[in-house]
């Protein structure tokens, strides 16, 4: 099985320069072989492998003799991205890859020749021992360490470890939980509990307010303003680090407390298009926290599940499955006119999500409970006086799979 461990490493100034021709070069290679490709593809019709990208570069550093100054094996990796980055985009999982500028984050990969020497990464090439605050320790053996630089100037080393352990199976067995995410409060679960909606953004606006108002102050070109880039760079970073941190720490709290973890599939991309809640979104991001929700659950055996995202989870009874035919956002309470239940529409929302994901477990099917597709309105439901349990859906009162 692997697993990613990111270190801040410190190198020193000769490193950094080191480094900085490093980024350069790998940098160069892909934009080199990406137009190639692209040139290829106007004229032929054709790509062009893995192989012959890799093939070309003898003949680059004889060309081009300041090639030398990254890693042999760093470049070759590069040729591997880019393959990768067409296959990604053939199999509608990206888009097409882009040319990578000398602006922004910078990195390379070294695939072999990493060793850790006490509290110090050694890298091959001209680089050699770079300082490396160990936080937490790894076992396992070294597949790919990847050394980034971001735009506020931090360093760090990403280090790929195979554990030799198998990925357990899946289970289904024991406590089942729906997290219904908003934006006033972060996440709501089946069970009551409420997250509150950090906005880091919000919190640091002030200070990134201030840093850009004194960047548009600074001459273009001057080295003043590349210092004040740097600091609104560091702004930005900071309100990363924050938002990752409650990431982390609020999915590890979900995973280790259930089983059986159900969301909703939602279309961020689509949502962020709404100009008065775009910001809203991005920054809370939902993406990013079922994503981790997934591999951390996969490390432990237990289940991650997602329902569509047109299931009607705010409009629908829990208790007797009567669906109402609106509901604002605006009116977080709704009394249910078949059964007279009072809900708050998100822990609704969320113990609805937690059904049906056990109802798909149990039957093996991902088609909604209500028969067809929910998009299509005013269709007659044949489930509206259903009982909440299904037949042949073993769904317990404490939310266990029978």
């Amino acid at each position: 099985m692997y697993k990613a461990y990111k270190y801040r490493i410190y190198p020193t100034d000769d490193q950094k320069a080191s480094l900085a021709k490093a980024f350069g070069c790998c940098r160069w290679y892909w934009n080199f072989a990406l137009n190639l490709c692209q040139e290829t593809y106007l004229k032929t019709g054709k790509g062009l492998s893995r192989g012959y990208i890799q093939g070309l570069l003898p003949g680059l550093k004889k060309e081009y003799p300041w090639l030398t100054d990254a890693y042999s094996q760093s470049l070759q990796v590069v040729a591997l991205n880019l393959s990768t980055a067409y296959k990604n985009c053939f199999e509608k999982r990206a888009q097409l890859p882009r040319f990578k500028s000398k602006h922004g984050r910078q990195s390379l990969s070294y695939p072999a020749n990493v060793k850790f020497e006490g509290d110090y990464i050694k890298l091959p090439g001209k680089i050699g021992l770079v300082y490396c605050h160990i936080h937490r320790a790894f076992e396992g053996t070294i597949k790919t360490v990847t050394v980034s630089q971001n735009s506020d100037g931090q360093y760090y080393a990403s280090v790929l470890v195979d554990d030799g352990q198998e990925t357990p199976s899946q289970s289904t067995e024991g406590k089942a939980v729906g997290i219904d995410v908003g934006l006033t409060h972060f996440a709501i679960t089946s069970d009551g509990s409420k997250y509150e909606n950090p906005r880091h953004f919000a919190k640091h606006h002030r200070n990134l307010k201030r840093q850009q108002q004194k960047l548009s102050r600074k001459q273009k070109g001057s080295q003043n303003r590349t210092k004040a880039k740097q600091k609104v760079a560091k702004v930005y970073g900071k309100t990363t680090r924050c938002r990752e941190d409650f990431l982390h720490k609020l999915s590890r709290k979900i995973v280790n407390e259930n089983q059986v973890i159900a969301v909703e599939n939602l279309n961020v991309k689509g949502m962020v298009r709404n100009p008065k809640l775009a910001k809203a979104i991005s920054d809370v991001g939902w993406g990013m926290f079922t994503t981790m929700l997934k591999y951390k659950a996969e490390w432990e055996g237990k289940t991650y599940i997602e329902v569509d995202r047109f299931f009607a989870s705010s409009k629908t009874c829990h208790l007797c499955l009567n669906r109402v035919e609106s509901l604002p956002l605006d009116m977080r309470q709704w009394q249910c006119q078949h059964c007279g239940t009072c809900h708050d529409r998100d822990v609704n929302a969320a113990q609805n999500i937690r059904n049906e994901a056990l109802r798909i477990l149990s039957l093996g099917t991902s088609d909604t409970a209500w028969g067809g597709s929910v998009r299509q309105p005013g269709k007659t439901s044949v489930l509206l006086d259903a009982v909440p349990v299904e037949s042949g859906s073993p769904i317990l009162a404490n939310g266990r799979v029978g």
